[in-house]
């Protein structure tokens, strides 16, 4: 079933690329047990290299392994979330003030090209296509500040949040106005203004963040709904109800 073109480590590290485009895209959702079965099918690969992937996953902070019973894809609560958003946007800020100093003409060039690229997606209204640009431009930012503890930090912590960030533009407005945030990324860096960027970056981190928790918040409520008896059913007959039957 596996790739026989590919040396082992190279195959894993693909399967490894598969499942976090799945995690990312919501094909596996949050708290959910990763069927090894379903997932070597889908990524034509045998159970072993899918094994050394998922552990690879669970390093990064993208799963968790449980004992004799698999792994689970990560799920951040509310307050999580919020935490980590705290912290990504304050390395993303770092990022854009040091990239600014320090980028080359060269990868200001690519920056450019890949933002018109996205901006292409967009207008297709290609989330997937979007989203992986995206998160180039933001990766090509944070290692053009050429401070190698920065990049390690920031992929650790970026890991995390990736799912939700791909989610938060699912509402066509809020994914307008990220495209004009990274318009205006995409100037501040050309203009090398480190304390532009790093204020641009703030406020687009600030503003996912918002989107993000009113979304687990929403899925939330309507979690509490769907378990709560219906409004003119007593709750007290509901739990005599639940009580004598066998």
């Amino acid at each position: 079933m596996s790739s026989p073109n590919l040396p082992a480590e190279s195959l894993v590290l693909k399967v490894a690329q598969q499942l976090r485009d799945m995690l990312v895209e919501g094909l596996i959702a949050p708290g959910a047990k990763l069927n090894e079965r379903e997932l070597a099918e889908a990524c034509a690969v045998s159970r072993t290299p899918l094994r050394e992937a998922v552990r690879m996953l669970a390093a990064e902070g993208l799963v968790v392994l449980l004992p004799n019973r698999g792994a689970i894809a990560v799920s951040l609560s509310k307050q999580d979330a919020a935490h980590t958003f705290e912290v990504i946007a304050g390395l993303e800020a770092l990022s854009g003030e040091l990239a600014a100093q320090r980028i080359t003409d060269s990868e200001i060039l690519e920056i450019q090209a890949l933002n018109l690229e996205m901006r292409a997606a967009f207008l297709r209204r290609d989330l997937p296509s979007y989203y992986r640009l995206n998160a180039q431009i933001h990766a090509g930012i944070n290692r053009a500040a050429r401070n190698p503890v920065l990049i390690n930090t920031y992929g650790q912590v970026n890991a995390r949040l990736q799912a939700l960030r791909f989610r938060s533009n699912q509402d066509t407005d809020k994914w307008r106005e990220a495209l004009m945030e990274h318009d205006a990324m995409v100037d501040a860096l050309g203009r090398r203004d480190g304390p532009a960027l790093s204020q641009i970056l703030t406020r687009h981190l600030n503003t996912k963040r918002d989107v993000v928790l009113a979304q687990l918040s929403a899925a939330e409520s309507l979690t509490a709904s769907e378990t709560l008896p219906p409004v003119d059913t007593p709750i007290n007959d509901t739990l005599a109800t639940q009580v004598t039957q066998p």
